[in-house]
């Protein structure tokens, strides 16, 4: 069986996206499929776009197969429906496994997503983990994350830590994805470390939306606010009438795949 794919860059967060799932085959094993780097397409997590008359969905799988919420995907599947018609004008909803969200069209390649209320608030969790102790902060964006303030981040080891962290008993059973976050002079700059791909990513929307949100919370930035991420791009977080993430997304190419 021989599969139509997409694969796109959501400011360095990449995707492989396809047109539904086919026939027989779950979005996890797919994920697992596709994502793999060496085997397959290579991504940080799968995109499923389907429509149902003017109603467009997408849903999303991690690189290991594990279902969840992500911001730049959506990103990526907003601007992936908008060029092939599926929706009409700038702004349209785009349903996903946290709801309706709305999607805005912001520039050539650019896309504004609204993401889920943050919710389950921790400040000030004191983390020790590799021989030194850290203070996170943790809270759910669609996926829960732990902030942790850093006051050089080409200087951390984001493997290392973020793994460690990830995995920390204090964050439960599903454990967190974990971003450090250095604060600028009128922005911040955010290196994550992403569960469910295990190491660290280019970009991942859901933790700069959880660091601008936990830096606006501790008085360290206001609203909007740029975020630069690894990859180099840089994001831009709002927080008027709930949280809105703005960025980049791309097709990087796209192909057939012999499943």
């Amino acid at each position: 069986m021989n599969i139509r794919f997409w694969k796109m860059s959501g400011a360095g967060n990449d995707f492989v996206l396809v047109n539904g799932l086919p026939k027989g085959r779950s979005g996890a094993a797919l994920a697992r499929t596709l994502c793999d780097r060496r085997r397959g397409v290579g991504a940080d997590g799968l995109l499923a776009m389907s429509r149902s008359g003017k109603s467009v969905r997408l849903d999303y799988w991690n690189a290991d197969g594990s279902a969840a919420f992500c911001g730049n995907g959506s990103r990526c599947g907003a601007l992936w429906a908008a060029a092939r018609g599926w929706v009409k004008g700038k702004e349209f909803a785009l349903k996903t496994n946290r709801g309706p969200l709305t999607a805005r069209l912001t520039g050539e390649g650019r896309a504004e997503i609204s993401m889920p209320a943050p919710k389950n608030l921790r400040l000030g969790v004191n983390v020790k983990t590799k021989g030194r102790s850290l203070q996170a902060h943790y809270v759910d964006t669609g996926v829960p994350h732990a902030v942790v303030f850093v006051p050089d981040i080409e200087k951390i080891d984001a493997e290392g830590v973020g793994r460690a962290l990830r995995f920390h008993k204090i964050f439960g059973r599903a454990g967190a994805n974990v971003n450090f976050v250095e604060l600028k002079s009128n922005s911040l700059a955010v290196r994550t470390y992403e569960r469910g791909v295990e190491a660290e990513t280019l970009a991942c929307g859901t933790g700069v939306v959880a660091s601008a949100f936990v830096a606006r919370i501790l008085g360290f930035s206001g609203s909007p606010v740029r975020v630069a991420v690894r990859g180099g791009d840089t994001l831009s977080v709002s927080f008027d009438n709930g949280p809105r993430l703005e960025g980049p997304g791309r097709v990087v190419f796209s192909g057939e795949v012999r499943l």
